[in-house]
């Protein structure tokens, strides 16, 4: 199939793109940076989703089966503009009014269920929560819309709070598996939600090692 994948130059969505890839389909990644990887399935183009003129036209037979929403950036005064309309933009380009249109996943986060971290952050991928349930009754019958949420990924993007020993033993109190996910594995559940997945729609999938359900019940003993 077609992959269309947003934010393919690191993280989640680079993950992302070589795990399509890796299965033979026809990746194409687009990002304001230069391509990750290379590979005989993957085909890179620049583009800020923020600016529709700057995206890639399609043809028809171009146009992608999987729409897979990952662009974002974290308290940079631009979140909702990159995490949310940019996700925006894109889906109503290539997914509303594509008939060849299978699925859309929209990465949003653990956040968007709890409200914790940036304010902006945590409005953009509340947001997109809502939205993705829009798109999944717009889409319907034709194809699905679902969110992956992560929580804590070991991503650059990360790495100031993972190099800190004293955050990071606080924020493993917080995880009751004891560790986050890596990028492929929040990878693997894009694909099974993107492609495996026929009949889930509108849902949002908090994917946290456990975190946000964190609770202590209090009794005597």
């Amino acid at each position: 199939m077609i992959v269309l994948i947003t934010g393919a130059s690191g993280g989640i969505g680079a993950a992302a793109a070589k795990y399509f890839a890796d299965r033979g389909h026809d990746v194409r990644g687009l990002d304001v940076k230069g391509p990750a990887f290379a590979h005989e399935h993957y085909t890179h183009f620049l583009g800020d989703v923020r600016d529709p003129e700057s995206l890639p036209a399609f043809g028809r037979e171009e146009m992608p089966e999987v729409l897979v929403n990952c662009a974002g950036v974290q308290d940079s005064g631009e979140d909702i503009d990159v995490n949310l309309k940019g996700a925006i933009n894109v889906t109503e380009r290539y997914a509303i009014g594509n008939d060849r249109i299978r699925s859309v996943v929209n990465v949003g986060s653990a956040s968007a269920h709890t409200g914790s971290e940036f304010p902006e952050y945590a409005a953009s991928k509340g947001g997109l929560m809502t939205y993705t349930k829009n798109v999944a009754l717009r889409l319907a019958p034709r194809a699905t819309c679902n969110s992956i949420d992560p929580g804590g990924v070991t991503t650059e993007l990360n790495r100031c709070v993972m190099e800190d020993e004293k955050l990071w033993a606080q924020i493993m109190e917080l995880t009751p598996l004891k560790r986050w996910a890596e990028p492929e594995e929040i990878a693997e559940w894009i694909y099974f939600v993107g492609v495996t997945n026929r009949f889930m729609t509108g849902q949002n999938l908090l994917i946290d090692g456990g975190e946000a359900g964190n609770a202590n019940f209090i009794w005597p003993e």
